[in-house]
């Protein structure tokens, strides 16, 4: 199989389906920012500070290629059996939300971004996320999307929140509360 086609030349691409549509369509869109997230999130496996974190990002990286497979698929032509997401997917985000606030000081104000090289990469992760559930949302006002989709791209940005403050706690970065100058 070779990488290139040149199908993709005249600003085209194709839908699992088959369907060709524009490359800035809203669908590519969504989809693209939801790559652009896994590979930052292969950063983050790249630092992980534990190998139980590392698995965790391997799994919600494996999430993320299935979400991005149902987004790819024309839904009134693909008839390629996709893996599906599942509500447990978003329940082992919220688990090990749950396990790193028990270990974390409780929130008492805003915290810029940063503080280390690992934590930066987290909000940037972060910010990717809400990006990609600001493009599934657009994309899911002109053709419903399934619910769990949102559901998990929501999750998973409060999960890299956190996990941002986790890896900062576990490296000892200072975090910098907001202090609005006026």
């Amino acid at each position: 199989m070779k990488i290139y086609t040149k199908k993709g030349d005249k600003g085209k691409t194709g839908l699992i389906g088959g369907t060709r549509v524009s490359k800035h369509n809203i669908r590519i869109e969504a989809y693209g920012t939801v790559d652009e997230l896994n590979s930052h999130l292969g950063i983050l496996r790249d630092r992980a500070v534990s190998e139980n974190f590392k698995e965790e990002l391997i799994f919600v990286q494996d999430r993320l290629f299935t979400l991005g497979s149902l987004l790819a698929a024309d839904p009134e032509k693909s008839t390629m059996e996709l893996p599906p997401l599942k509500t447990e997917d978003i329940t082992i985000l919220e688990k090990s939300i749950d396990k790193m606030e028990s270990e974390l000081e409780p929130m008492k104000f805003f915290v810029l971004p940063g503080g280390h090289e690992t934590v930066s990469f987290c909000h940037v992760a972060r910010c990717v996320c809400r990006r990609a559930e600001r493009r599934v949302c657009e994309l899911d006002e002109h053709v419903p999307q399934n619910p769990l989709i949102l559901a998990y791209l929501n999750r998973l940005s409060d999960y890299l929140f956190v996990y941002g403050r986790f890896v900062s706690m576990k490296l000892g970065a200072e975090e910098i509360p907001w202090k609005p100058k006026y």
